[in-house]
């Protein structure tokens, strides 16, 4: 693998060890073989380590099958994949509700094989929906990029922003649940809320537009990333989502409404700010639907 690219020009001078160390996150051992293989340059001419870059500094990497190994998955359909956004090393794609992101057993077709056919490569799954929510989803091209979108999801860097219909009126026009999310004892494929040994969670919770029927349409931001956060936090606060089959299974509603409206985050070797929203079809039928009644 070759990667050419403009260090950008926000990027403050900096040596070549701090670059790769600190801003594109390449793991020690990788950093090594860059340095004894010489397969780092700036400006297409060999450097030393302690060497200044400066912004606007065209950086080429160049890794061996050796330094990161190829990982073969089967491929999908391509024809299934609707891209937002796509640059060298990475895509954003608008996942249908009813389709896993990643599959758990290695022959198992998802959308991250859907997308893999869709490139023509291997990608790797940066953050995950639940397979009944629809919406945007951010994969890396390349392991290189992995670790890099991997920090700034650790970091809350990633902003996700998600539109649910739920039950009830509510009373504010904002509010945040920090319920702590914990494993249902009973059944391994729900979460709960557990004061005592949960991890902390939180969700910010806006509302968009309340119907006559007593339903309400809100916008979610999450803070933290917990299995099912967003349909457990709503749940537990007496107002379920829609269409949920694990939180609300007396709703006749043939999909879960929660859609992931909104990703922004800043690219992290351009430092260009990116935010992309996506629709989704069968969301905004339900919502015209509910609207007329």
């Amino acid at each position: 693998m070759k990667f050419t690219f403009n260090l950008p020009q926000s990027l403050p001078e900096m040596t070549v060890k701090k670059l790769l160390e600190e801003q594109l996150l390449i793991p020690r051992k990788i950093r090594h073989f860059l340095r004894t293989k010489k397969h780092i340059q700036i400006n297409q001419k060999q450097v030393r380590w302690n060497q200044i870059v400066k912004p606007g500094d065209e950086c080429q990497l160049v890794f061996d099958e050796e330094d990161y190994p190829k990982k073969e998955i089967p491929w999908g359909n391509p024809n299934l994949v609707q891209e937002v956004y796509q640059d060298q090393h990475l895509i954003i794609v608008n996942k249908p509700e009813g389709m896993k992101t990643h599959g758990n057993q290695p022959k198992e077709i998802a959308l991250l094989n859907h997308v893999s056919a869709y490139v023509g490569q291997t990608c790797y799954v940066v953050h995950r929906l639940d397979m009944e929510t629809s919406g945007l989803v951010l994969f890396a091209k390349n392991p290189f990029i992995l670790p890099i979108l991997n920090r700034l999801l650790e970091k809350k860097e990633i902003s996700r922003e998600y539109w649910a219909l739920a039950q009830g009126k509510f009373q504010t026009k904002k509010r945040v649940y920090r319920n702590k999310i914990g494993r249902d004892r009973h059944d391994r494929r729900k979460r709960v809320v557990d004061p005592k040994n949960g991890q902390s969670a939180e969700t910010h919770l806006t509302l968009l537009k309340q119907f006559r029927n007593d339903l309400s349409l809100v916008r979610c931001r999450l803070k933290t990333g917990r299995t099912h956060q967003i349909r457990v936090h709503l749940s537990y606060n007496q107002h379920p989502i829609i269409g949920d089959p694990l939180y609300n299974p007396a709703s006749k509603c043939k999909r879960l409404m929660l859609h992931a409206y909104r990703l922004s985050f800043i690219h992290p070797l351009t430092l260009e700010r990116l935010s992309f929203t996506a629709d989704s079809y069968t969301f905004e039928e339900q919502l015209k639907r509910t609207d007329e009644h």
